[in-house]
């Protein structure tokens, strides 16, 4: 079976003495298992279609049975779930999947002593101090230790979130700060907001920087421009965009760059995340050089007064194939020292 790169972690949050660790991440269609053999030492990664298994648990059995992963770990005591949507209480209800299940009863039934559930934006948050070489940089900055962290998703949605340093090591704060309303910066972003709210009506981040959204302001600018919007997916824009086959497509691609990077900027002065801020999401990641060279960084300075203090930070995408489990292996690690009374991590 493949394994992930490794990651970094606290030394002394890792105690291993109880054996290997789970793993796993359920998004809409499938679910990533992984066991954490040692600090940040993941292996026997498999992806299971959700579809595929009446529930979490049958999910999770199936992967535990397996013959590699039963030989590798004959007993998992402990386990760190991320889940695609808010953790609030015992009881999980997927959005867009028929999973449901209680914390406290999938803990029993599956034998852990300890299991952990929580939102998987809250797991990436955690995972952007163990990334190490995992991600590229994008303009210029110096991260500042010990400082805030911002973190910014654009996929099916836009999740915005930040990592707060504490007393206690680090804190992911819980946000939805991708509906917060837009904010145009020019004459063109402006026609894109009128446009979208003809649809409606309240018009939010998320409207615009998101895959549904790319798709909106590429009719928003077809509207503009006076020319027929394509039926085109977001997929398709992308393509032509980097292809370099439809100036329409690559003006969209560039708005949506554009006003990610004012984002970007918003989320920094308003956190102080001097530490720098992370972008995730397979939209950005897909873009590759494109974004490098689009306006994201400079329209993320671009704040008036505040420019030099914006230039300082960094900003990096995330280029992990499974950032959640640095994160999980972290949560986890923390509650188990928790339960024996071990001191708080030291931030890195």
């Amino acid at each position: 079976m493949p394994t992930t790169p490794t990651f970094s972690t606290p030394d002394h949050l890792a105690d291993f003495r109880d054996g290997p660790r789970l793993l796993a991440h359920v998004g809409g269609t499938h679910v990533r298992f992984a066991l954490e053999a040692g600090p940040g030492r993941a292996s026997h990664v498999q992806v299971l279609p959700c579809l595929a298994y009446p529930t979490l648990a049958a999910a999770l059995r199936a992967y535990l049975s397996q013959a590699e992963v039963a030989a590798a770990a004959p007993v998992v005591r402990h386990g760190a779930i991320a889940v695609a949507r808010p953790v609030i209480g015992d009881v999980v209800r997927m959005t867009d999947l028929h999973w449901e299940f209680s914390v406290a009863g999938l803990r029993d039934e599956c034998g852990f002593d300890v299991l952990a559930v929580v939102d998987d934006f809250a797991a990436l948050a955690r995972a952007l101090p163990y990334l190490d070489n995992r991600k590229w940089q994008v303009g210029g900055g110096c991260a500042v230790p010990d400082t805030p962290l911002g973190l910014i998703r654009a996929d099916a949605g836009l999740r915005v979130s930040g990592l707060i340093p504490t007393a206690a090591g680090w804190a992911a704060l819980p946000s939805e700060g991708g509906h917060a309303s837009f904010s145009p910066v020019n004459h063109t972003e402006i026609a894109i907001l009128r446009f979208a709210r003809r649809e409606f009506g309240d018009v939010s981040a998320e409207r615009l920087m998101s895959g549904p959204g790319i798709e909106l302001v590429y009719r928003a600018l077809a509207d503009l421009r006076g020319v027929p919007a394509e039926p085109l997916s977001v997929a398709d824009i992308m393509q032509r965009a980097l292809r370099g086959s439809c100036l329409l497509c690559d003006e969209t691609v560039e708005a949506f760059c554009g006003m990610l990077g004012t984002v970007a900027g918003n989320l920094a002065v308003t956190l102080g995340a001097r530490g720098g801020v992370y972008i995730a999401g397979g939209i950005v990641t897909r873009l590759g050089e494109r974004f490098d060279r689009s306006s994201f960084r400079a329209r993320f300075e671009k704040k008036g007064r505040f420019e030099r203090y914006l230039g300082a930070i960094p900003t990096c995408v995330i280029t992990a194939d499974h950032p959640a489990f640095a994160g999980l292996s972290a949560i986890l690690s923390e509650r188990l020292n928790a339960r024996v009374g071990k001191p708080p991590a030291p931030l890195v």
